[in-house]
This record gives C-alpha cells, structure tokens and sequence, in this order.
C-alpha cells in the first residue's frame, strides 16, 4: 500500500495538463476559479478513474478509430497549450484566456488528458496489495489517490497563485515559460509513443 501511494504521489507531482493548467488558472484568475476549475478537474479524475476501473476506457479505447480521434485531439490540444505557455513572452502566463475555465472545463481537460488514463491504469492494474479483497483494494486504492491528489493539485494551484505575485525579472519568466512548454511536450512525446505502441 505505501508503495501504491509513492507511485501516486510521484505521478501527480510530475507536471501534466491537468496540474499546469490549474496553476495557470490560479495564477490569473484567483483562488476562487482555480478552486472551481480544480474541483472540475477531480471529477473529470474520478471519471477516468471510474471508466478504467470497469474496463470501459480499454473497450472504447480498443476501437481503433476512436482511439486515433481521442489521441489526435489529445495531442493537439497538449501542442496548442505548449505553444500558448512558450510564446507568452516575458510575464508567466501558463494558460493566458479572458475567462477562467470553469467546472466543466476542468472535467473536459481530464477527459482528454492521455496522463489522467495512463496513470489511472498504471495505478489500478498494478501494485496489488489485497489480492484476496479486489474490491477493498479498489476502494482503498480510491481513498488513497483521491487524498493525494486533493493535496498535490492544492498545492499547483497554490504554486500558480505565489507565482503571480513574484515580481520577476522577465528574463527568469521566459525561462519558467519555456520549461513548462518543454514539460508539456515531454507529454506530448509520451502519449504519441503510447499510440505507437498500442
């Protein structure tokens, strides 16, 4: 179980859309619409969750079709967000959009989000530690990904919401820029080559 959840923890606090995009959120809007596009996002988490855990995400994703259309929309998207965040110029800008993206945005962008459905099946097929129980073992495996995850994207939005209020030289904001874009296509790489192989 603890090393469940050191896989949790590890997999949450590498950067993905999800945790990006809510710093960003956070970081132009406020605590109140970050909270709001956070608490969109853990719904859109305990879908994914939900739809890997009975096997739908492998039946869906299983039509070739539907697979290549999700993966061609995931990737765009993940591009675009890159795009947005290394070409912000010389102020932190994660996401730059007039308004804030709210709870359904943050359920869609789970939806999408190739990391959200790679680390829920990574998660839930592996590290079993109640094999006589399966469904005490998924719903400890829940409690405990839903504690670390309310923690670790608390924190982002917290990160995103400081992060505004530095008053950094431009130079050292281009540099946070561009690496959050290279984050992002570091994810990008990852769910191609996932295709690739599936």
């Amino acid at each position: 179980m603890l090393t469940f959840a050191a896989a949790m923890f590890l997999l949450v606090l590498t950067p993905g859309p999800g945790v990006l995009t809510l710093a960003g959120v956070g970081a132009a809007f406020g605590r109140a619409a970050g909270l709001r596009f956070m608490l969109g996002l853990w719904f859109g988490h305990n879908l994914v969750s939900a739809l890997v855990i009975s096997g739908l995400a492998a039946v869906l994703l299983a039509d070739p079709l539907l697979r290549a259309v999700l993966a061609v929309l995931s990737i765009g998207y993940l591009c675009y967000l890159a795009f947005r965040i290394a070409f912000a110029g010389a102020r932190i800008a994660f996401v730059t959009r007039a308004r804030a993206p709210g709870l359904a945005g943050g359920v869609a962008l789970q939806a999408i989000n190739p990391k959200a459905y790679a680390v829920n099946t990574a998660l839930f097929s592996g590290f079993a530690f109640l094999p006589e129980d399966p469904a005490g073992e998924i719903a400890l495996k829940v409690m405990i990904m839903n504690a670390i995850w309310v923690v670790m994207h608390g924190a982002w939005l917290w990160a995103g919401i400081a992060l505004n209020r530095l008053d950094l030289a431009p130079r050292t904001q281009r540099i946070i820029n561009l690496a959050m874009a290279g984050t992002m296509l570091l994810v990008v790489a990852l769910a191609i080559g996932a295709q690739m192989r599936a």
